[in-house]
């Protein structure tokens, strides 16, 4: 009794000091906007699917649904099963990862502000960005109509910039390009079936070297680089998805460091959810 009393006692103390914000989604662009808000002391949860799909799996904190916990550079996760584990592990200053797709924790918990970073590029109209304020990250969201403000992800000049009216830049389908690769450093399964993976991320690899096999057919390195994200190994697929990332850099930290990219995105949610207060 008097570890709940005790546990209450601190959940009440940070939530009079911050309101939590929930992030759909717990990829690696959601997990770096989670780093920059706790790091700037607001308490996060992130709700996911069952079993999610990630590729850069060592910057996301979806993969605690599968480990149970994961830490994204100094921070770390914990997979939240209900409210008390939700509480407990906030009071514990970790972001909660809580399986819960339709985003039902927004019955039971008080929320600043929601982060929809799921980047599915289509959205419809969302009824509870009147009630809370809804920031929506990139192509899909228009601000005003399903969304509070937009945040562009997008490369280029407008990287991070905050639309209150209208809508981000359109995707593209193509990655930036870094020392003259572009859509050949992104991996797509083959086929519909089971992956097996032969590297781990973070690992160096030799043009042609073999990655993985998708339902029996060889994924191969495309030039000499570093593995930079790569499905996990067991999954069953569908055919032409994202499978894994290949960088042609060689710094082994860029597997497991936020990037630039993210962090821009991240300060600017950051300002958002602070202009709110």
């Amino acid at each position: 009794m008097h570890r709940w009393n005790n546990r209450l006692y601190n959940y009440a103390m940070i939530m009079k000091k911050r309101k939590l914000i929930l992030i759909r989604g717990g990829g690696d662009v959601a997990s770096g906007v989670a780093v920059v808000l706790h790091r700037n002391g607001w308490p996060v949860v992130i709700s996911e699917l069952p079993a999610p799909m990630v590729v850069r799996r060592k910057v996301a904190f979806a993969e605690a649904v599968w480990e149970g916990h994961q830490q994204v550079e100094e921070i770390q996760s914990v997979l939240a099963e209900n409210d008390n584990e939700i509480e407990d592990a906030l009071c514990s200053g970790k972001v909660a990862v809580v399986v819960d797709p339709e985003a039902n924790i927004l019955e039971r918990f008080e929320f600043a502000a929601i982060v929809d970073a799921r980047m599915l590029k289509r959205y419809d109209t969302n009824p509870i960005f009147e009630k809370i304020p809804l920031i929506g990250l990139g192509p899909g969201f228009v601000a005003g109509e399903n969304c509070l403000v937009v945040i562009e992800t997008n490369r280029g000049e407008n990287l991070g910039r905050i639309f209150r009216e209208g809508s981000a830049e359109k995707d593209t389908g193509i990655p930036a390009i870094v020392e003259g690769r572009g859509l050949e450093r992104v991996l797509y399964t083959p086929c519909a079936g089971k992956i097996q993976t032969y590297i781990e991320i973070g690992d160096l690899v030799k043009e042609g070297q073999l990655l993985a096999e998708v339902g029996g057919e060889a994924v191969l390195a495309p030039f000499d680089g570093l593995v930079r994200g790569m499905l996990r190994n067991g999954l069953d697929v569908k055919a032409h998805i994202k499978l894994g990332d290949v960088d042609p850099r060689t710094d082994a930290s860029l597997a497991t460091h936020i990037s630039d990219k993210t962090l821009i995105i991240g300060n600017s949610v950051l300002d958002v959810v602070e202009s709110l207060q």
